[in-house]
């Protein structure tokens, strides 16, 4: 059975609230004058959508801002995504990328108004600009100039599959002629900085 929307924009609005500061306080502010129009929005987007588990959180947010931009949403849609973006995973950097993206399929007007835009986003939340690159990018540039334990799994297992989980974590995958990981590396990355590899073998 469907839930109510009102039970799907009370969850939504928990949800809501659990990612962004003050996120309630936001949403009342946005939707004063439309209530219902929140009620709706919140209660699909973070009462229904944001917990179907076809997707992580972090590529959903990812999938919407493409959608924002592609859109030419550079108001209250860009801003707000930004920062459950943020929150749910996604690096400054994967930001941007998701930007650089979207331009080859909604046009580089729409892009280069969302990238003017971010520059104020980024400024009000003291991120610094350009950003980082993404952790994905740091642990490529480290994986192709191995040493010590990485080098040695890389001898034995010399393909790989390279996935970022955070914005300061990333998952590589280590293959060998088998479907089955011989070898799994947990990556740290801080300021654009490899600082910890953790590497897991089967027993």
């Amino acid at each position: 059975m469907t839930e109510p929307m009102a039970d799907l924009h009370d969850r939504g609005r928990e949800t809501f609230a659990g990612l962004v500061e003050g996120g309630a306080q936001r949403l009342d502010a946005l939707f004063a004058t439309v209530p219902a129009l929140g009620e709706l929005a919140v209660g699909t987007v973070y009462g229904h959508l944001h917990e179907r588990p076809a997707l992580d959180s972090r590529t959903r947010e990812a999938a919407t801002l493409a959608a924002i931009v592609a859109a030419g949403m550079v108001g209250p849609p860009l801003s707000v995504h930004l920062r459950t973006g943020l929150a749910s995973g996604l690096s400054p950097a994967e930001v941007c990328e998701v930007v650089v993206q979207t331009a080859a399929f909604a046009g580089f007007p729409r892009a280069v108004s969302a990238a003017d835009q971010l520059n104020r986003l980024f400024e009000g939340h003291g991120l610094p600009i350009p950003p980082p690159p993404a952790p994905r990018e740091v642990v490529l540039a480290h994986l192709a100039e191995p040493d010590g334990e990485v080098a040695e799994v890389l001898g034995e297992f010399p393909r790989t599959e390279v996935q970022a989980t955070g914005p300061d974590r990333v998952l590589v995958s280590c293959f060998g002629d088998g479907p089955v990981p011989g070898a799994v590396l947990h990556c740290a990355v801080t300021d654009g900085e490899v600082t910890s590899v953790t590497v897991f073998r089967p027993r």
